[in-house]
């Protein structure tokens, strides 16, 4: 029995210095593929990604993702609990509708962990490590850094990674040019990327990216995004 306690103390120690190391070393190099990626390359699909500072990146951009997907950003620390427990109780009201179940209260810092680390999946385990890794990224990397990361990896579209990719596909744009509404576009159809297309949006979408535009302005008005710089 001290054996295996001493093996499995070892492995455990061994697995937080590389974690950390793994996370600290994306502080400064682009990440360099994600789980959905190699996904798309072992199926054989074309993978669109073009890695660009957050400088490079319109202010429309951020503002829009946060108005869209997580407005208290700047003021976690990683875990919008408020936010969960909303989302657990629409959930819960979905669910006595026998509706679909609605959005979780994930973080952009979350998402992001999950992003860059993880596997895609809902078992315990790989929740846990998501918390954990969120907790690591918002030590070491900083919001700036989250954000930069979040919008160079998230999946916008089929085989499309990252905000530069979606602006070139969608709108024959850089990133550095997407206006506000684009930005939304963009923004709108991050829940399912696969099933929604931000250069020719169905009405859902329109109606959903006017909203979140406005959110935009909100954001922008009162400074919620001041964290970014």
């Amino acid at each position: 029995m001290s054996r295996i306690i001493a093996f499995t103390a070892k492995a455990l120690l061994w697995f937080v210095i590389l974690s950390i190391g793994w996370v600290v070393a994306y502080r400064f190099i682009p990440v360099p593929f994600t789980w959905p990626m190699a996904r798309d390359a072992i199926q054989g699909k074309h993978v669109e990604r073009d890695w660009v500072p957050l400088a490079a990146i319109a202010p429309a951009v951020p503002r829009a993702v946060i108005g869209a997907e997580d407005a208290r950003f700047c003021e976690h620390r990683g875990f919008d609990f408020e936010a969960m427990e909303a989302a657990a109780a629409r959930n819960a009201k979905a669910a006595e509708r026998g509706s679909a179940k609605v959005r979780g209260g994930s973080t952009i810092s979350q998402q992001t962990a999950k992003n860059a680390f993880l596997w895609p999946g809902r078992s315990y385990l790989r929740k846990g490590l998501e918390a954990y890794f969120t907790i690591l990224i918002e030590a070491i990397w900083g919001k700036p850094r989250i954000m930069e990361v979040y919008l160079n990896i998230a999946e916008m579209g089929p085989g499309i990674y990252g905000v530069e990719a979606a602006a070139r596909h969608y709108f024959d744009t850089s990133a550095a040019k997407l206006t506000n509404s684009q930005s939304a576009r963009i923004a709108a159809i991050l829940p399912q990327p696969i099933k929604r297309d931000a250069a020719k949006p169905g009405r859902f979408v329109k109606r959903y990216a006017n909203r979140i535009e406005r959110r935009a302005r909100v954001v922008r008005n009162e400074g919620i995004d001041g964290c970014l710089g």
